[in-house]
This record gives structure tokens, C-alpha cells and sequence, in this order.
């Protein structure tokens, strides 16, 4: 067997540094008007990745977050209702996610499932075919919003160039 590169032995180890500053909550669990955003990371067969980690950015108000996930893939964070972004743009959350195999994050978009309107303006959910633009909105499970990230293959989630 081959050594292993560098890149091949931080990939499982990196989550350990980055979490150690981890800040789920983008505002307070009990600040007035609080949304939980929850989902899993997969890679193209499905699988949970279980050392990925999610970062959450509300640029319009100036609010971040990050975590971990889980054995299962899956991730948990607490925000505001994400605010509208530059001109058009409807109200979205952008995210980043650092996982093993990757050299450098990933970068998408979670907009909101009861935003129809905002959404069908936004330039960004404009350029994109019917099939891309469903990666990029949630769903509502209840009170909270359901936001999966599938690295690679069928359905992969819409990322975009850093």
C-alpha cells in the first residue's frame, strides 16, 4: 500500500479544529421569531458523511454559524428568517460545506419554501433549470426547515464558484 498523501489523511480530521470554534445558533434558540434549519450531508451513493462541516451565512444581516455532523450526516442550526440579499435577490441563506475529498468548501443557497413569489424574481433561481432551482429551497417539516446537501450524483444539490 501506497503512503497517503496529505490530503488524503486531514480530510477525516479537519471537522475537529473547525468545530472546536462551533456556533450553531446564528441567533439565540430563543430569540423571537427563531427558525431550526436541519438536514444531512450525503455523498453521491447516499451515504451520510459524518465528518462534514456546515456553514451558514445570512449576509443581509451580517449573521453566521457553524457545525458539525453527525454519524448519520446530519447537521443543525438556529437562525433568524434570512433576510433579502442585493437587489433582487430573495431571502436566502448561503452555505458552505467543508468535507473530506474536498480541496476547498463547496458554496450554495438555501431560499425559502414559502418565499414562491422572491423566489421566481431572484436572478440567481432565474438562471438555473426547474431541476437545479429544487436543490436550492427547503421544505418544511413543521415549525423548522429541512435543507439536505448531496455532494455528487442524482440530485445533487446546486453549488456554485467561490
Amino acid at each position: 500500500m501506497a503512503d497517503a498523501t496529505p490530503s488524503q489523511t486531514v480530510g477525516p480530521f479537519f471537522s475537529i479544529g473547525l468545530c472546536a470554534w462551533q456556533q450553531h445558533e446564528l441567533v439565540p434558540g430563543s430569540a423571537d421569531g427563531a427558525i431550526t434549519i436541519s438536514g444531512r450531508v450525503t455523498d453521491g451513493d447516499g451515504e451520510p458523511v459524518p465528518d462534514a462541516v456546515v456553514e451558514a451565512w445570512d449576509r443581509a444581516a451580517g449573521r453566521w454559524g457553524r457545525c458539525g455532523t453527525d454519524a448519520d450526516g446530519a447537521y443543525r442550526l438556529v437562525s433568524a428568517r434570512p433576510s433579502a440579499g442585493p437587489g433582487s435577490e430573495a431571502p436566502h441563506l448561503a452555505l458552505l460545506v467543508f468535507a473530506r475529498g474536498l480541496l476547498k468548501p463547496v458554496l450554495t443557497r438555501m431560499y425559502l419554501p414559502d418565499e414562491e413569489q422572491a423566489n421566481a424574481t431572484d436572478p440567481v433561481l432565474a438562471a438555473l433549470d426547474p431541476d437545479e432551482r429544487a436543490t436550492l429551497v427547503g421544505r418544511r417539516a413543521g415549525a423548522d426547515l429541512v435543507f439536505d446537501i448531496r455532494l455528487q450524483g442524482e440530485r445533487q444539490t446546486t453549488f456554485f464558484v467561490l
